[in-house]
């Protein structure tokens, strides 16, 4: 099966053709740098993504506060990483980066505040 991925590792956006055979990248053409090879090889073989949401503040001056993920985790992870993220309530001040939610379902990736709210 082929997979026709744009590249998003620099403004070019090459169109990168993958053949894929049993989940693996067996060839990959139309790419315009290495990087653009290292990612469509990735989007097939293992796709990640970094996570951004909102957090529900009780008592504070916002009524949500943006997270995001520290790193990228699986693609196919979001919904069970949504769902844990949905249990979370922020009752205290927080800054940017402030971690709200420590090793997200095992992943050794944090859930950060990206905003700061008092």
């Amino acid at each position: 099966m082929d997979r026709e991925i744009t590249c998003i590792e620099c403004p070019t956006g090459c169109t990168v053709n993958v053949a894929v055979e049993d989940g693996k990248a067996v060839r990959v053409d139309g790419f315009g740098c290495r990087r653009g090879r290292d990612y469509a090889i990735a989007e097939v073989e293992h796709p990640v993504r970094l996570l951004t949401t909102t957090v529900p503040a009780c008592g504070l001056a916002v009524r949500m506060v943006p997270v995001r993920t520290s790193r990228p985790i699986p693609r196919d992870m979001r919904t069970q990483a949504m769902e844990a993220i949905r249990q979370v309530r922020i009752r205290r001040a927080v800054k940017v980066g402030d971690v709200i939610i420590e090793n997200l379902l095992g992943l050794g990736v944090d859930v950060v505040a990206t905003r700061e709210v008092v």
